[in-house]
């Protein structure tokens, strides 16, 4: 007789090409026939739409949800990180274990790879080797910005003038080189990032623009852009647990923030793919739904969690072989 295929028959498709990131608000997840769904109610009628898991990164629980044991045991069968948010997906509830200002729930497994583990901690108590660290992150932001700023597709809602945005770069590289602690690329980044936010004004003609703090603005642009950087938060969260490196070994945001390395990580595309769309998005009368969706084309056209995990990766290698 025949033997009948099984889902564990299926190959598990690989985070960095996973092209889903939910957040989700007022329903209930729960598994039904085998499937995570969630449900929607509208009058009498309850409306169930499928999770495909296999294909999911990250999943965001806003206001008015709720979640099933068993839809977590399946999300954790997965790889998919469950985090609980407010709404918009940025004032923090509660949780277990609370990193980035969002409960994340990574899934319990004792079979995470150890290799990149064991050479993040071969150089992480050194501060000269995490500055270092924390200085090929930076590179990679820069890259990340040069690339999407100055492409075709974004230009045309977003023109940033060449000439205004690579001086900015090329001195941001410039000073990076001659930083002596992570303070000074803290106060480098804080600057550059006030430039950015002068030249996206410019761009989209905004008018005035100061960052706020988060979730202390009426301003359409930084509620895009704390909502937009939750969801890159979301695939640091996934990027890190997919190599086995524990939210708090930051390189950057301080040896004292457990989330810390997920803020770094995030860092690397922030600017270049959620930055952008926050301002076009604002001038264009988006709501929340439509910026999102604008974020996630972004996210996964820009290969955001691919570049992520290689960051990461060829960090981990190098800054470890000059231990040796």
């Amino acid at each position: 007789m025949k033997r009948m295929f099984s889902p564990s028959d299926m190959k598990t498709v690989l985070h960095s090409k996973r092209a889903n990131l939910y957040y989700l608000q007022h329903c209930r997840v729960l598994v039904n026939g085998g499937r995570v769904e969630y449900v929607t109610d509208q009058g009498k009628e309850s409306l169930y739409w499928n999770i495909p898991i296999a294909n999911t990164t990250a999943i965001l629980l806003g206001t008015g949800t709720s979640v099933t044991q068993s839809a977590m045991r399946e999300f954790a069968k997965a790889g998919v990180l469950v985090g609980f948010c407010g709404g918009g997906g940025t004032p923090l509830f509660s949780g277990n274990e609370v990193e980035v200002d969002v409960a994340w729930l990574t899934p319990q497994s004792e079979y995470r790879p150890t290799e990149y583990l064991q050479k993040w901690v071969s150089f992480w108590f050194d501060d000269n080797k995490r500055l270092a660290a924390a200085k090929q992150f930076q590179l990679a932001r820069l890259a990340m910005i040069k690339k999407y700023w100055l492409s075709a597709n974004v230009q045309r809602q977003f023109p940033a003038p060449e000439t205004q945005l690579l001086p900015v770069l090329e001195r941001f590289e410039r000073t990076l080189a001659d930083c002596r602690i992570t303070q000074d690329v803290l106060l480098l980044e804080a600057s550059t990032t006030k430039i950015l936010y002068k030249l996206a004004c410019q761009a989209v003609s905004y008018g005035d623009f100061t960052r706020s703090e988060r979730g202390n603005s009426n301003d359409t642009a930084n509620q895009f852009l704390d909502h937009g950087n939750y969801l890159a938060y979301g695939l640091a969260a996934t990027a890190c647990w997919v190599i086995g490196l524990p939210h708090g070994l930051a390189v950057l945001h301080g040896k004292t923030r457990r989330g810390g390395l997920v803020f770094d990580v995030a860092d690397i595309v922030k600017d270049a793919l959620i930055l952008p769309q926050a301002f076009i998005a604002a001038m264009a009368g988006d709501d929340e739904q439509e910026f999102r969706q604008r974020c996630l084309n972004q996210l996964r056209s820009g290969n955001a969690l691919d570049v992520m995990i290689d960051t990461l990766q060829t960090t981990a290698e190098q800054c470890a072989k000059r231990m040796e």
